[in-house]
């Protein structure tokens, strides 16, 4: 068992913890109210994971996520407001209300997004990594991903890769024992996940995800690494979501048995237990932490109600980056003449000159028709 470090780091962890877990469970009951749109995967249970995690990385260090990351955004120190406004699809949301629930980012706080593709941060990460090392930095990546996302083929050409070129990004899973509705020992044939990128040339280390000591303490050491010997490693933290994969998943495939033996294991009320026993925190500290993360909540909310939707003349904003040295990232053919797919906000009236020009000529068609002999009218 880690050693408690001290009270103002302990508050600290126990907050985003407890913040997060109110955020997961008002962003569920908001999207019942279908105020957040699209799909919507909750972390709770998975709070010890992310904030031992992110505990542990330095500001200027990288985290890249799945679709699953809400809590990570918040425990790396984006605003809970600008997270719900993303939710509700709202300007004032962490990408202006374009990315939603699966593709929350902060560049600020150099948390790099979610994503939608089972798998496909694990690329992105090892580019991020590529970056530090060009550039000479002592910056290292964490890339954190589910158990499903092991058997995809982006895994092991990422694996190979980093190992390859000996990039500084810490992999680690977080094994919830389900890749959606499938069961561990169903999809993956290999089930110590930590061992999976041996092959590849990385080491990896099996850890508790429900207790935030052990997470940070090991990412620490796994950071360390990392860092002083340019090598990547593997994180396998084992968790347990307490919700469905979606808030649209039925949940039929495991049973309440094993769901009640996974509650008891619950990282923020186990760690509330400790602090209190080890005379760290007091019950009312405990309260305090509580009703400060449903305020900060219950004020994201109102942000989100109150922030304006996104205009429709903004619809094909920061879709390209434009500079004069570029090629053309696709081909608009809606106008008279082609144009660059990056100007497609302007196509509407190049279409409606098209649309006018057209109907010009065939007026004058129909003026030479009736003149040029043999034709039916």
């Amino acid at each position: 068992m880690a050693e408690l470090p001290d009270r103002e780091t302990c508050v600290e962890l126990l907050s985003r913890m407890s913040l997060i877990r109110r955020f997961e469970e008002e962003a569920g009951r908001q999207y019942q109210r279908a105020k957040a749109g699209g799909f919507l995967h909750l972390a709770i249970g998975e709070e010890a994971t992310i904030v031992g995690t992110t505990s542990a990385m330095r500001d200027d260090d990288y985290l890249i996520g799945t679709y699953r990351t809400h809590g990570h955004a918040l425990a790396r120190g984006t605003a809970a407001e600008s997270v719900m406004a993303e939710l509700f699809g709202k300007s004032g949301g962490t990408s202006g209300g374009r990315g939603g629930s699966m593709h929350i980012f902060d560049a600020e706080k150099r948390f790099m997004g979610g994503y939608g593709i089972v798998g496909g941060n694990l690329p992105l990460a090892a580019g991020f990594a590529l970056a530090s090392q060009y550039r000479e930095e002592d910056t290292v990546t964490v890339c954190m991903f589910g158990d499903g996302a092991s058997n995809t083929g982006n895994f092991g050409e990422t694996m190979n890769l980093a190992a390859l070129w000996s990039l500084p990004v810490v992999f680690l899973v977080e094994n919830n024992l389900y890749g959606m509705g499938t069961g561990i020992e169903r999809h993956s044939a290999v089930t110590d996940l930590s061992r999976k990128a041996e092959g590849y040339g990385i080491s990896g280390e099996r850890i508790d995800g429900m207790d935030v000591l052990e997470v940070r303490d090991r990412v620490a050491a796994h950071l360390e690494i990392v860092r002083n010997e340019g090598r990547p490693t593997l994180v396998e933290a084992s968790n347990y979501r307490y919700r469905g994969h979606s808030a649209a998943d039925p949940e039929i495939y495991r049973d309440k048995e094993e769901v009640e033996e996974w509650r008891q294991k619950d990282p923020i009320e186990n760690f509330s237990k400790r602090l209190m026993e080890d005379g760290v925190l007091e019950e009312s500290d405990i309260d305090a932490i509580r009703e400060t993360a449903d305020e900060i909540v219950i004020k994201a909310v109102e942000f989100a109600d109150n922030s304006p939707e996104p205009s429709l003349e903004s619809l094909y904003d920061e879709l390209y980056v434009v500079g004069e040295t570029m090629g053309w990232y696709a081909v608009d053919e809606r106008s008279p003449e082609p144009h660059r797919g990056e100007y497609g906000k302007d196509a509407p009236a190049l279409a409606k000159e098209l649309a006018e020009s057209g109907a010009e000529y065939s007026g004058d068609d129909e003026d030479e028709d009736q003149t040029r002999p043999g034709v039916r009218r």
